[in-house]
This record gives C-alpha cells, structure tokens and sequence, in this order.
C-alpha cells in the first residue's frame, strides 16, 4: 500500500483510532496527499464492505479490540512501524488501555503522537464533554457570529471540529514531522478546538481589543454592510455580494443600472441602502442576475446549494468535485501542482498486517481469538 500512494506524504504511515469528524478529518487531510492511513475501528465495525464515508477515502482499515491485552500488544506492534498515532479519546482514556504517548514512545521514539480533543489536555474542562458550539462558545469566537439584534448563531460544526480541530492537528501533525528530520524524535501534540477557534480569530480579537469592530453584525464583514450581505432574488434564490471596495461597488451599480444611493460611506444610511438594493435585487430571478454580472469585477455571486456547486462552470473547469463510490465530494486541497491526482478510493479493510509487523500467522491467531476484525 505505502508504496502505490503518491503525493509529498508517500511513505508516512499514520495510524488513526476511529472517533469523530475531527480525528477523520485530519487522517483524511494526510491521506490526500499520500499518507498510508490505517484507521483501527473496533472489531464489529470492519466488514467487507468499503467504507464511503468521505473522511475515510483513501484509508484501509483493521478491526482491534484495544480492551483486550493482546489488542493493545498488536497496537503497539502497529504504532512500532508507524510514523504518526492519531488519538482521539478523553484526556486519560489511552493512558489507561496502555496506548498513551509514554507507552508507544517505549517502543517507537520517532512516532508523532497527535492528541485531539475540544477542551485540551489539561485544564477545568478537559474532563468533561462537550461539542463544536461549547467550544467556539468558549473560544469567544461564537459571540461574535449572528446579525445584529440576534443571538449567536453557529456556522454548523465547521470552526471548532474541522477548521479547530482537525485541520490544526494535521498542521501540528506537520510540524512535528518537520520537526523529526532534525531531532530524530517524535513529540506530542495537543491539538484542542477551543485553541484552534482562537487562532483562527487573531485579526478579530486585535479588532475588538484596538475599538475597531463592533457588536456582531455591525461591521464590514459580518453582515453590518449592506455591501457585504447575501440578497434575494424573484424565484427564490439568492446572491452573495462582496464589493467593499470603491471599484468594485462602482462596477456593480452600474450592471444594476442603480443611481441617487444612499451613501455607502455613511453608517446611519446602511439600513436605507440594504432596503434599495434588496428591491432591486427582487425584481429578477438568481439566473438573470448571473447573466448580468457574468465576467465582472461587480464581486457577486450566485449562492449556490450543494448540489448544485460542483456542475458550477469553475468548479467544473477546475475539477474542484469529484465523483467517489457514487458520491460526489470536493478534490484535495491545497492544490500541489504537478502532483498526481491522489487515491480517493473508499476506505477497504487490510487483511495483510505483514508490513505493519504482524505476520500472518500471528494476524490468523487474533482473529480466532476475536481480538483482530
């Protein structure tokens, strides 16, 4: 396996005990870009089947009951061949199965122990549980996200699980790797949403600390501007506009035909120029208004649902989707020119665990046993 995937990644090998969204994500991210990803599933959860599940393309997968001595003995056999360990458990749980970072570093120093978690390691809360909007909660990233006059609304589980979450910890999965090529010794990593949540709102934070952004959704980017805003349109769709810049709104109200506006320079007059331009905006339908703003700097753009991104004529031309096991689903990115287009094949079970240093008579025993899936 290690030797047929490419990408600047071939021939790391990582490890990923199965848990949710963030821990997946992150094993996908390194999968895309040609890790040899093994992801370790309970025994009952491996079937002949692939997996289609889009965070586990281009993964095998193996069946192992880590509550059994001899699955954690078959793990750390694993992890003695592995670059990198993905552990997605409460701060203590791989501690007490025996998998923790002390005990795989035992038998491997270079491995690259990435711990995912919402809360972090260590702290009043890394005990407990919890979910994407405690953690953006938290973080102070969610106080900041909704319209003005309305509660916090949060962005589904994109901030905390995925950007958070799972991108960080492949980033500090990278890191650590870089880091290895000097020291020769793997380190941990903990990889906590409500940290990452943080991070990903520097600008802001600096924005609110220096007086220069406001409550939520009364400022430039947040829905504040009515030339920053999403719009209706006749048949019920709706269009994205972003021309914050002089040029850019120029070029929009002029395709629009639009004189006499309120002062877009003029905050008291925002809510007189959002009701002129949604008035416009819904005397033609999503369609015409695309043919209008069809090649120009006008900075709109047609809200499109999920299934309708991927025959968009961009994304088509850039192969931005692709089809997997009757699923359509968005390429790798960042994009790594003149890199092949990577394995995205559902995830397949591995039933020959000899390169990973369990041959396979010894593979044949836990099986009987019922340790191995």
């Amino acid at each position: 396996m290690s030797n047929a995937r490419q990408g600047p990644l071939s021939g790391v090998r990582v490890l990923e005990l199965a848990g949710l969204a963030p821990g997946p994500f992150a094993g996908m991210m390194l999968a895309d870009h040609g890790a040899e990803v093994l992801r370790v599933d309970r025994v009952k959860a491996v079937s002949d089947r692939p997996r289609t599940d889009v965070m586990d393309r281009g993964k095998r997968s193996v069946g192992l009951d880590l509550k059994s001595p001899e699955g954690v003995a078959a793990f750390k056999e694993l992890a003695r061949h592995a670059d990198v360990v993905i552990e997605v458990f409460r701060p203590g749980v791989a501690e007490r199965l025996g998998i923790g970072p002390d005990d795989l570093h035992a038998v491997n120093e270079r491995l690259v122990y990435g711990r995912m978690t919402g809360w972090g390691q260590d702290g009043p809360l890394a005990p407990t549980a919890g979910h994407d909007i405690d953690y953006i909660a938290v973080s102070g990233v969610l106080s900041m996200l909704g319209r003005e006059g309305g509660k916090p609304t949060p962005p589904i589980n994109i901030l905390g699980d995925f950007a958070g979450g799972g991108l960080m910890l492949a980033y500090g999965v990278l890191l650590a790797l870089f880091e290895r090529e000097r020291t020769g010794l793997g380190r941990v990593i903990d990889a906590a949403m409500v940290d990452g949540a943080a991070i990903l709102f520097a600008m802001f934070y600096q924005g609110v600390s220096s007086g220069m952004w406001g409550p939520r959704g009364t400022n430039l980017l947040d829905t504040g501007a009515p030339m920053y805003d999403t719009y209706e349109t006749a048949d019920g769709g709706y269009l994205a506009v972003g021309s914050l810049e002089p040029q850019f709104w120029e070029a929009m109200v002029s395709l629009m035909g639009l004189s006499d506006l309120p002062d877009r320079n003029d905050q008291a007059q925002w809510p007189a120029l959002r009701a002129r331009l949604a008035e416009e905006f819904r005397k033609r339908t999503r369609a015409e208004w695309e043919a209008v703003f069809e090649g120009s700097d006008a900075c709109v753009s047609p809200v499109l649902s999920m299934d309708e991104a991927p025959a968009h004529p961009h994304n088509a031309a850039r192969r931005s989707f692709v089809e997997v096991g009757g699923l359509s689903q968005p390429m790798p990115a960042p994009r790594l020119l003149g890199v092949p287009d990577p394995d995205l094949a559902p995830a397949t079970r591995l039933d020959d665990l000899s390169a990973w240093g369990i041959p396979a008579e010894a593979a044949e025993k836990l099986r009987a046993q019922g340790v191995l899936g």
